[in-house]
């Protein structure tokens, strides 16, 4: 039976074989991370990568996040002395597992190199999707988030997004705005039509080149309705909306044009 002190001898000598092993690679561990960490913060803020697009650049810093953590696991266990071919083995049986058990995160990833490559949309772009929208503040390799304009953030996994339509707000420089005015039937169409150009011309930011449209749409059941049509800056939008429908009501009543609210006359024989 072996004594306390040849037991004590075999503590020890583990202590400083395998025990010292263990401690570095928790070091190796702690450092590794932290340097991840920093890598991914400087990749994102870097000037020389202002070419890269910011959807691709969010996009890589999630692969490259996750990519350098498992070379750094792979390192570790090289380090401490286990059967590469073990460790790939268990690896690939590892991934195989994780692959039938999230299959939705595979479409996600999927889904995030079909959004990278063809650009639906890119970071900063507002978009609409078939149940929320908002502006775009990262594409990720699983999930995108949206920022909405009551400032609630939406996780969309990539998978659903890239297989539904989008509505992309931000893809082009110039965007329509439509208003719809109804008016009473005593009032003059040409005045309205007037006064209505006259409005939109007297914002700068509403373009000159499409040139602003007024039309009679239709006939409601209390108002004669017209159809005004701007031109703007995509990021004037709201800015045009709110100002121009604001104007309207203000000249409609210095101009005395009645706006009617809905009504039913009655004839009694």
């Amino acid at each position: 039976m072996p004594s306390w002190e040849t037991l004590l001898n075999s503590v020890v000598a583990f202590c400083m074989g395998a025990g010292l092993k263990i401690i570095i690679s928790i070091l190796i561990l702690c450092v590794g991370l932290y340097l991840i960490k920093l890598f991914i913060k400087m990749f994102k803020r870097e000037d020389k990568f202002t070419l890269i697009d910011e959807s691709v650049k969010s996009f890589l810093a999630s692969f490259f996040n996750i990519a350098l953590k498992i070379v750094l696991f792979i390192t570790i266990a090289a380090y401490l002395g286990l059967p590469m071919t073990s460790v790939v083995a268990v690896l690939g049986s590892v991934a195989v597992a994780i692959g039938l058990s999230l299959q939705g995160s595979l479409s996600n990833f999927a889904g995030g190199m079909m959004i990278v490559i063809f650009q639906p949309f890119e970071v900063d772009d507002y978009i609409e999707t078939g149940s929320h929208s908002g502006t775009v503040t990262d594409i990720g390799i699983f999930y995108t988030k949206l920022k909405t304009l009551d400032m609630k953030t939406v996780i969309l996994p990539n998978g659903v997004l890239a297989n539904q339509n989008i509505t992309n707000y931000s893809d082009t420089d110039v965007r329509r705005v439509d208003f719809e005015i109804g008016v009473g039937y005593e009032s003059d169409p040409e005045k309205v039509k007037k006064v209505l150009t006259d409005i939109a011309l007297g914002f700068e930011n509403v373009h000159k080149d499409p040139f602003p449209f007024v039309g009679l749409k239709g006939y409601g059941d209390s108002s004669v309705n017209f159809t005004l049509r701007v031109w703007c800056d995509t990021a004037e939008y709201w800015n045009v909306y709110f100002a121009i429908n604001e104007a309207i009501i203000k000249k409609f009543r210095e101009e005395n044009i009645e706006i009617p609210f809905p009504q039913m006359d009655v004839h009694m024989k």
